[in-house]
């Protein structure tokens, strides 16, 4: 077989991570006289690779970020309580792999949302599939999804995500419905999955936005006894900014 129609063959397979490392592979095959049997790991290889690649890439898409920040890039010159023992345990995904959930509870500016994405896009790329939303989105959601008759659809659609991140917890009041929800998807959650809030609020101070105090004790009760909660304090975003720039015009 000619090296044209086996790459037409790959092609044709979807074997896209093959047909990349083959011209390259069988000049290297040739050069260092490797066997057949490692000339086939190395293509087999570059093909698991190129899927898993994609299928991070595909989870990602499906997570919905609206940024795409790395842990690296935090910066810990911000005078902020967080340590990087913390950021450490919240990367290992130890809380997730647990079903626990994940409480990033700080004033606005502080990073809560930058490290829930982060987290988020690890785990994605850690195999596991997420889904980042506002918690008024999934407010907005819920109330369409009833509306239109998709409740149960949605539902099933939630519980399918090993990962569900609700960012500014507490910029809404629930009602009595849009709060049995929410305690029911914790709940559900509660056995192999797993959920991460941010939140200017600490959890017992979520009676502000959840009126009704029976699912407010549930809720509670639910997120206060299991989950991994980081109570973040110190620089905005817009301080440390302020601070760098003061700096640099100093220098200069």
């Amino acid at each position: 077989m000619s090296i044209a129609i086996a790459k037409n063959h790959m092609a044709e397979m979807n074997m896209l991570g093959m047909l990349a490392v083959l011209d390259k592979t069988l000049t290297e095959a040739t050069r260092d006289k490797i066997s057949y049997t490692e000339f086939a790991d190395i293509l087999l290889q570059a093909e698991a690779d190129y899927r898993q690649e994609r299928k991070a890439v595909n989870r990602i898409k499906a997570a919905k970020f609206t940024v795409r920040p790395a842990f690296e890039d935090f910066d810990f010159t911000a005078k902020r309580s967080i340590t990087k023992a913390q950021i450490k345990e919240i990367y290992t995904l130890g809380w997730l792999n647990d079903a626990r959930p994940l409480l990033l509870i700080g004033e606005t500016g502080v990073g809560k949302t930058f490290i829930a994405q982060a987290v988020g896009l690890h785990a994605c790329a850690s195999g596991k599939s997420v889904l980042y939303m506002s918690i008024t989105a999934l407010q907005e959601n819920l109330a369409i999804a009833r509306s239109s008759g998709t409740y149960l659809r949605y539902r099933g659609k939630l519980a399918k995500f090993d990962l569900i991140i609700f960012d500014e917890m507490g910029m809404r009041k629930f009602t009595a419905t849009e709060a049995q929800d929410l305690c029911e998807i914790i709940e559900e959650r509660s056995i192999n999955k797993s959920i991460a809030f941010t939140s200017q609020l600490p959890v017992d101070h979520w009676n502000e936005v959840i009126p009704d105090t029976v699912i407010f004790d549930a809720i509670r009760d639910r997120l206060e006894h299991s989950a991994l909660t980081i109570n973040i304090t110190g620089e905005t975003y817009r301080g440390v900014k302020a601070r760098k720039l003061a700096s640099r015009k100093k220098d200069a």
